[in-house]
């Protein structure tokens, strides 16, 4: 029995150490959440009555350009979201 015992430890030691340290070239790099900060909005975005938006248009200088209409929306619904718009900054 001792015999047993004696060649299960000679076997367990023979191979090298059971437990490999990991080599870490780096540690790694963790960002907290509070450092980017998120962007304000870059353009405007029409909705209508209903909260659907409309049409998008981007922001250059102090002028908004650029402005493109979703997918089945018609000029009018384009123009009573700038009626909207314009008299809800006014409130």
């Amino acid at each position: 029995m001792h015999t047993l015992v004696a060649i299960c430890l000679l076997a367990a030691t023979a191979s090298g150490p059971s437990v490999h340290t990991a080599n870490i070239a780096a540690p790694p790099v963790t960002k907290p959440a509070l450092v980017e900060i998120p962007k304000p909005p870059s353009g405007l975005a029409l909705y209508n009555e209903n909260g659907e938006r409309v049409a998008q248009c981007d922001q250059k200088d102090e002028t908004f350009t650029n402005c493109k209409m979703e997918q089945g929306v018609t000029l009018d619904d384009v123009m009573n979201a700038w009626m909207h718009a314009v008299r809800d900054m006014k409130k």
